[in-house]
């Protein structure tokens, strides 16, 4: 089972690097340190940030927040059955 603190940190290290505003995905990439390719795992929930795209809806955009962006992803895993 997945951590969710540990999962959180990831992501917000991961995406807090971004331009906030952001107004959609593709403005996320340039911010990730391995692209769409950058790795979140915990426990036994592994995935990188393109499939967390599709495992998610990608997030509800515009976000003027690292915080806001997370919060959403984490919801919507938890609604996936992934943590």
């Amino acid at each position: 089972m997945a951590d969710e603190a540990e999962l959180r940190g990831q992501l917000t290290e991961a995406f807090e690097g971004a331009d906030y505003p952001v107004s959609g995905p593709m403005e996320l990439v340039p911010a990730l340190p391995d692209g769409p390719s950058t790795e979140f795992e915990s426990g036994d929930v592994s995935m990188t940030a393109m499939e967390l795209n599709t495992k998610t809806s990608g997030g509800d955009f515009p976000y003027d927040d690292v915080e806001s962006l997370v919060d959403d992803l984490i919801d919507e895993l938890k609604a996936q059955g992934e943590l």
